[in-house]
């Protein structure tokens, strides 16, 4: 997301003496994506960030996979996971490939106990049920029902969660997750025909600092590991930074729908992309409004993507039985579409008021063992007469 932001203290020029008040100087970190090549920020440490005391435990949170090869179409019933105490027990795999994991969670408990940094992947978050603030060494975030969090990779963050009743649907990209490119001009400024502007990404504020020295716990993910390593010092030592790479917040609430007579495809709804999928936001809008249009989606074959559908609200028209936390999959190279009845039902509709995430992969995304513990298995029966 190319959009500068400053917070804190910082001097008047990078790679220079900035000192504290007693005269030694703040620590300078580079911190930055795709080599030298990508977006960075410039931040500037009471402490050295590098100083590691120890490292201890090592294990793989790798998921398990039951289908490894699939193409047959799923629903899954998200809040059928418990919820858990701890934030990164809490998360499930249930979809997954090379580019990327597709997670529920539902922490009860705020993230306090240790710091985490996923080395590996940025994190786009969504909120479907809860409330508080995401803490990071570059700022503070409050969220709230509908929010996107999008979390780059190497960011430093804790969790402070308002009640034990939360809903997390999280895809972890190991490839960068920026806001589509057709929607910026070549100055990378948002275009007016843009569902969003620069107006609606909520930018870090708060920035908090400690200059504490001890022992804080890091729990560090790398290739399906998480790695316990232990500081010297509070890793929210930050006194201030400029750049374009830092977390931000986007509401889905804030995404103004497009369109038309009738009916439109599916990316007149993306809201994130990278160069291996893509995410969409599904909002309230009125209906195409032709004379003869069929609000509902015509028959179509995902020929080269998976498409997952994450049902966070209202009335999902083109489905039978489908409720909030509900999650279809239909794999790639079997055409899918409305449900019997659907169709006729949607004649003459004016408006919808569904909530809903979409994630177009274009690797086939393998089936975990944590999916099939929600799955109902004769979903893909469901459009039989």
């Amino acid at each position: 997301m190319p959009l500068y932001h400053k917070l804190g203290k910082i001097p008047p020029k990078r790679h220079t003496q900035f000192r504290k008040a007693d005269g030694s100087l703040y620590s300078e970190q580079l911190f930055g994506t795709i080599g030298f090549d990508g977006m960075y920020s410039n931040l500037y440490h009471e402490n050295r960030p590098t100083q590691v005391v120890r490292i201890q435990d090592q294990y793989s949170v790798a998921p398990k996979i039951a289908k490894a090869n699939n193409l047959q179409s799923y629903r899954f019933r998200g809040f059928q996971v418990k919820p858990e105490n701890d934030y990164l027990n809490s998360r499930k795999v249930v979809l997954t490939n090379s580019d990327c994991n597709i997670i529920l969670a539902a922490p009860k408990e705020s993230l306090r106990a240790y710091f985490y940094k996923n080395t590996d992947a940025d994190e786009l978050i969504f909120i479907h049920k809860g409330s508080g603030t995401l803490r990071t060494f570059m700022g503070n975030l409050e969220f709230s029902y509908g929010d996107y969090l999008l979390v780059p990779r190497g960011m430093i963050y804790q969790i402070d969660f308002d009640t034990e009743d939360n809903r997390l649907f999280i895809v972890e990209s190991y490839r960068p997750i920026y806001t589509p490119k057709r929607y910026r001009n070549w100055f990378g400024q948002l275009l007016e025909h843009s569902p969003y502007c620069e107006r609606d990404l909520r930018k870090p504020e708060k920035l908090e600092t400690f200059n504490e020295k001890g022992e804080f716990l890091m729990k560090v993910k790398k290739q399906d590991e998480i790695i316990e390593m232990v500081y010297a010092t509070h890793p929210f030592d930050v006194v201030g930074y400029d750049g374009y790479n830092y977390p931000y917040a986007f509401s889905i609430h804030d995404f103004e729908p497009i369109t038309g007579r009738i009916h439109q495809p599916p990316p007149v709804h993306q809201t994130f992309e990278t160069d291996a999928f893509v995410v969409c936001s599904f909002v309230p809008r009125i209906y195409d409004y032709h004379p003869d249009s069929i609000p509902a989606p015509y028959n179509h074959s995902n020929i080269d993507s998976d498409e997952v559908l994450y049902y966070v609200d209202g009335d999902f028209m083109s489905r039978n039985d489908i409720d909030a936390g509900h999650i279809s999959l239909h794999p790639a190279g079997i055409p899918h579409g409305p449900h019997p009845g659907a169709t006729e039902r949607s004649i003459g509709q004016v408006k919808t008021d569904e909530l809903a995430v979409m994630v177009d992969t274009f690797k086939p995304l393998k089936v975990t063992e944590e999916a099939l513990k929600i799955a109902d298995d004769t979903y893909y029966q469901s459009w039989l007469e």
